[in-house]
């Protein structure tokens, strides 16, 4: 396989794999000598930094590996920051609340607890992976049941939905003090 054309393999299979690809790998690959990979990869490596390049094809112990620039960290780490899923909205939380303390549950008692549709947020959940279907209710058009996902724990920093704090009990009317009965 002539120059160029090895680099432009090695570029590809680099790029698709992502992260770092052992050298005979990359010669398995490309059909081609150990020592013509290597060429190729310095070669790139050369190319990439002396043209100052985004990117950079480092070697890491016996594989090599495409990464972004040093000099281009800031700014990708910036955009990285902005890529940060919206807080949730205190409608979704309700919701989720409701899931997290009385799951399994349908969408339908997820209504009638919350006094709204919860559609929006369901879905929501749903699509940030917090909860997810578990089933269906032996009931009538066999709704579907909703739980928390281990996305859910590892997000709210808990190891078990034990972990999660009691509910508030409700006092006696008796006791609630400037409350209308």
């Amino acid at each position: 396989m002539k120059g160029n054309k090895l680099s432009s393999g090695v570029e590809a299979i680099l790029f698709a794999l992502g992260g770092p690809v052992p050298a005979e790998k990359l010669a398995q690959a490309l059909d081609c000598t150990l020592e013509e990979v290597e060429r190729a990869c310095r070669a790139l490596a050369d190319t990439y930094q002396w043209e100052e390049r985004g990117i950079r094809l480092v070697r890491l112990e016996e594989s090599w590996q495409l990464i972004s620039a040093p000099a281009w960290g800031e700014t990708i780490r910036a955009l990285l920051e902005r890529k940060r899923p919206d807080k949730l909205s205190p409608a979704a939380l309700e919701t989720l609340a409701v899931v997290a303390y009385f799951q399994p549950v349908t969408r339908v008692y997820i209504d009638q607890v919350r006094g709204v549709d919860c559609s929006h947020s369901l879905s929501l959940l749903l699509d940030r992976e917090l909860v997810e279907p578990c089933g269906t209710l032996d009931a009538p058009g066999r709704p579907i049941l909703y739980q928390t996902t281990p996305a859910f724990l590892r997000v709210f920093g808990l190891e078990d939905l034990k972990d999660l704090p009691p509910l508030p009990e409700e006092s006696p009317p008796e006791e609630r003090e400037g409350e209308a009965l």
